[in-house]
């Protein structure tokens, strides 16, 4: 008889350990010990990879001291005009990303990285969702910034915390933005 494999967030995130519990999965939270390094690529078109990459290295981390789990590492971006755009370092950062991104088209980006040492198993996928925004007023946009959810996101933009109301139109998966591809990590979860 098999016994079910522990299940492991390799996220300090709130966010993706909220969307996990909505979806109803036990799990533990174990953060990471990697030093995510600063965005620095001018292709966006490499996003996926970064990505990719970021979300194994986080899963890699813990998965060391938990081989018998299942390990789950994410790692989010946004690209606007084919260039990768990082976390804002203040508010001055925040408030040129906005304004660059802001009535256009934006991609997020999610790597997905599950992976159990035990069974040699791992999988790394990416998700990407397109959001269509609208043009943010002056007086809209400073309010957004002084509420400080924009902190510690990625395109300075947090969709679940209010910035969804500058959103037209989403294609692709709606908990991608928040940070975790909830459809896609199911299908992944069910090949463990």
């Amino acid at each position: 008889m098999e016994t079910k494999r522990k299940i492991i967030l390799a996220s300090g995130s709130p966010r993706r350990s909220e969307l996990m519990r909505q979806w109803g999965y036990e799990f533990e939270v174990v953060k990471p010990t990697v030093d995510e390094p600063s965005v620095h690529l001018s292709d966006g078109g490499a996003g996926l990879y970064w990505a990719e990459s970021l979300a194994y290295l986080k899963a890699c981390a813990v998965a060391q001291n938990h081989p018998d789990a299942i390990v789950i590492g994410a790692d989010t971006i946004v690209t606007h005009s084919n260039k990768l755009i990082g976390k804002p370092v203040d508010i001055d950062d925040a408030r040129k990303i906005l304004t660059e991104m802001f009535a256009g088209h934006n991609e997020v980006i999610t790597g997905l990285a599950v992976l159990c040492p035990a069974i040699c198993k791992r999988i790394i996928v990416h998700v990407t969702t397109t959001i269509i925004m609208r043009a943010m007023t002056a007086i809209e946009l400073e309010d957004y910034l002084a509420s400080g959810v924009w902190q510690g996101k990625a395109g300075a933009y947090a969709y679940q915390e209010g910035g969804d109301k500058f959103a037209q139109e989403v294609v692709g998966s709606e908990s991608n933005i928040v940070g975790l591809p909830m459809e896609k990590l199911a299908q992944v979860l069910e090949e463990f």
